[in-house]
């Protein structure tokens, strides 16, 4: 009986570690949110655990029956589509009624979208602050307005096709020169990493079409 949170690769398949493909070909079950995307990862390693959609929109009603199976003697595996459950990806949920059944849980170290990230922005990273994705529509503007009165670096990650506007939310309320720095396609062939200010990397990406998962690494005051 335990539950594993396991990290996949963020990008390149290189980066699954020795333990995660071990623990995933032991395991009684792995929750997947997308058995298509995580089937592409098994595949690669050889990995034949049989597979369950776990994601955002059926975990409340498929969390009791996979705490029961758990209860029940089961060693399951919850992957997501890339890096660590529970960082802006399903898991919380899942692990709080562990915590609460006494089933032990453990997450294996790995891929994580936002620490390379954060690492090669070039800003203090000894104390930081991750946001995650801001809210879309409600409750927006008063999120970045409060940005503005943060000392830590800022850690957020967002939507290809809503970059350059976050960016020029970012421009409106902190101004021109504050020092941004955004990572894309982490580890994959065209990944990039563009530093300057926030003027200067709006310019950049405005220019252009934005593919690819983004972190956006924002200077504190």
């Amino acid at each position: 009986m335990k539950l594993y949170l396991v990290p996949t690769p963020v990008g390149n398949l290189g980066d699954m570690t020795y333990r995660a493909v071990e623990v995933l070909r032991g395991a009684d079950l792995i929750l997947a949110e997308d058995t298509r995307t995580s089937r592409v990862v098994l595949q690669h390693y050889g990995i034949s655990t049989p597979l369950q959609s776990y994601h955002i929109f059926n975990e409340h009603q498929t969390l009791q029956s996979v705490v029961e199976r758990l209860l029940s003697g089961m060693t399951i595996a919850l992957v997501t589509d890339a890096g660590t459950p529970g960082i802006s990806d399903p898991g919380f949920l899942l692990v709080r009624e562990c915590v609460k059944n006494d089933i032990p849980v453990e997450t294996l170290p790995g891929a994580t979208a936002f620490v390379p990230a954060l690492v090669d922005s070039g800003l203090p990273c000894d104390r930081f602050v991750f946001l995650g994705f801001l809210p879309h529509k409600k409750g927006r503007q008063t999120a970045v307005r409060q940005l503005a009165a943060e000392t830590r670096t800022m850690v957020i990650y967002e939507s290809p096709y809503r970059l350059v506007k976050l960016l020029e939310e970012l421009r409106e309320v902190l101004g021109e020169d504050r020092q941004v720095s955004v990572s894309r396609e982490i580890s994959k062939l065209h990944a990039e990493t563009v530093r300057g200010t926030l003027g200067q990397v709006h310019s950049h990406f405005a220019s252009k079409e934005v593919k690819g998962e983004i972190v956006v690494v924002l200077a504190g005051e």
